[in-house]
């Protein structure tokens, strides 16, 4: 069975994603982690992601990959110790001596990170034959070089599938870090490919318009049959500091088309998925590289790059079956007389107006406008926690 991977930027993230529908969640932790800026998880945290996560079969992996200075090296055994003791599932690696540590100090798992590049079988078998059990391709190759590589390696293969896509090589990029002394490959990205800029010769604009060096967000709902029947092993998706419902509707999305593929052996119709998706705030998408080398439509140059959305306007606590009451937490603005839909953690969305809606101390509140206030509605049916709340 193929996995569905999926990131977790902090706790309540990590249980979105996994009651969304991942078989997978990958973590950065305090330390080693390329994700400066994300929530990064305690060893206390990690603990309780593991024990979240296997008590429902599921699986925790921990982002050890940057590319160390010497300056970052203390305390990486005891580290890699920590993690083995909290039952983490792998760690996900790019420097030969971080991986060499893990292997040789701990029986942990340990993937090769996209860091690294893998773009060839070869490669891939070097890795396998040192202990690595999974290889996260680079994002350069299409899904043809994806295949026939697979074929020719007992290592398990992981192929992004939907999020960010970086306009340098496989990440390794220093354009942050020449810009900003923020290094990308330590965890410091400045995101500088998504400026704006003017080319000028002599203090002259060339161009009439500034442009970004930023591409496309992956999107890879119509290369999932491939990659499956190519015998991959994990389909990974991006994105450790986006919000609660980008993560609950992009898995959500990508875990009903993987089973409906697994159940009906083809998809007659891809729109339903991608309706789906598009509710999920997000930027602009394209195939990334599964469909060949991308040219000037996977780019975004001087097109706006953020569709953000406001339909996702509250987080589900818990509900009372006897009087229907449900008490949320809001996340954007609402109003009695709303249109609204549940969206279940199975996947499944209901309709219902609103009708009713209180605040903490039962009283009476017509418009919901305070940032993650506690209210009190009714819905006619019955709804789980962590179930989210939306505008139609």
């Amino acid at each position: 069975m193929i996995e569905l991977l999926a990131p977790a930027g902090d706790l309540e993230k990590l249980k979105i994603a996994l009651l969304y529908g991942a078989d997978a969640v990958f973590v950065g932790g305090t330390n080693f982690s390329l994700r400066a800026r994300a929530s990064n998880f305690t060893l206390s945290d990690i603990k309780e992601a593991t024990a979240f996560a296997h008590e429902r079969g599921k699986k925790v992996y921990v982002t050890t990959n940057i590319i160390p200075h010497n300056e970052d090296m203390d305390g990486l055994i005891e580290y890699l110790k920590a993690l083995e003791e909290r039952n983490v599932d792998a760690i996900i690696s790019a420097s030969p001596f971080i991986i060499d540590m893990a292997l040789k100090h701990t029986t942990l798992e340990v993937h090769l990170s996209t860091q690294q590049s893998a773009t060839n079988t070869e490669t891939v078998n070097y890795w396998y034959e040192k202990g690595i059990k999974r290889v996260v391709l680079a994002r350069e190759l299409d899904k043809y070089q994806i295949r026939k590589l697979k074929e020719k390696t007992k290592a398990d293969i992981e192929v992004f599938i939907h999020g960010g896509m970086c306009m340098s090589y496989s990440g390794r990029c220093s354009l942050s870090n020449n810009m900003t002394d923020r290094d990308a490959n330590r965890g410091g990205c400045a995101h500088s490919c998504r400026w704006n800029y003017d080319l000028t010769q002599d203090g002259v604009s060339l161009s009439s318009h500034s442009f970004s060096m930023s591409s496309k967000d992956l999107e890879a709902l119509e290369q999932i049959p491939f990659l499956i029947d190519s015998n991959v092993s994990s389909l990974k998706i991006e994105g450790r500091m986006k919000s609660l419902h980008y993560i609950a509707t992009v898995v959500s999305v990508y875990r009903k088309l993987i089973d409906d593929y697994m159940k009906f052996g083809k998809i007659e119709d891809f729109s339903p998925y991608l309706i789906e998706l598009q509710k999920a705030e997000n930027r602009l998408t394209s195939h990334g590289y599964l469909e060949g080398m991308p040219g000037v439509e996977e780019q975004l140059y001087n097109k706006s790059s953020e569709q953000p959305n406001q339909l996702f306007v509250g987080l589900v606590h818990s509900y009372d079956e006897k009087s229907k009451i449900t008490t949320i937490e809001q996340r954007n603005y609402f109003e009695l007389g709303d249109d609204l839909e549940v969206f279940n953690p199975d996947g499944t969305v209901l309709d219902f107006k609103l009708d009713y809606m209180t605040d903490e101390k039962d009283e009476a509140t017509p418009i919901a406008r305070h940032p993650k206030q506690v209210l009190k509605i009714k819905i006619p049916y019955h709804v789980e926690p962590y179930a989210m709340i939306r505008k139609k």
